[in-house]
């Protein structure tokens, strides 16, 4: 985490600015405790994680049901997938979640919730595998 001093406000405040858009800064003070400025992208970021981690210990401290019976009881969406695909939703919530939490990246277990999210949307909505039919080559529209 980049450091700077609380001086550093006054006299060069778009340079911590941008800096705290990148990454949370500290802002060392001699009269007080540190603070730490970031952007409300990352604030919401880490309010996402603990509430999903939240979520994820209420589940699986939960004795009903299978791993992924007790995600689809919180994540109703869930029950759009297939059994298997709930099993292994749930699997991959969990692995998403303890690397977001082991490397303080909150935008893994983001990134995993909204792709199962948005996968079980798709096939609500009835988008299902069906075969393609491809164009042979012979098929094809010749250039004019």
């Amino acid at each position: 985490m980049r450091s700077f001093p609380s001086s550093d406000l006054s006299r060069n405040a778009p340079r911590v600015f941008a800096a705290a858009e990148d990454a949370p800064v500290s802002v060392t003070r001699r009269d007080g405790e540190n603070l730490v400025l970031m952007s409300q992208r990352a604030a919401d970021a880490r309010e996402q994680l603990l509430q999903f981690a939240a979520q994820l210990i209420a589940i699986t401290l939960d004795e009903r049901g299978s791993l992924a019976d007790r995600m689809a009881d919180a994540y109703p969406w869930m029950l759009a997938l297939g059994r298997a695909d709930r099993e292994r939703c749930a699997q991959d919530l969990v692995d998403a979640a303890r690397a977001s939490f082991a490397t303080s990246q909150e935008h893994l277990i983001a990134a995993e919730l909204t792709s199962w999210r948005e996968t079980a949307s798709a096939l609500a909505a009835g988008l299902r595998d069906s075969p393609v039919d491809w164009l042979d080559a012979v098929d094809a529209v010749q250039r004019p």
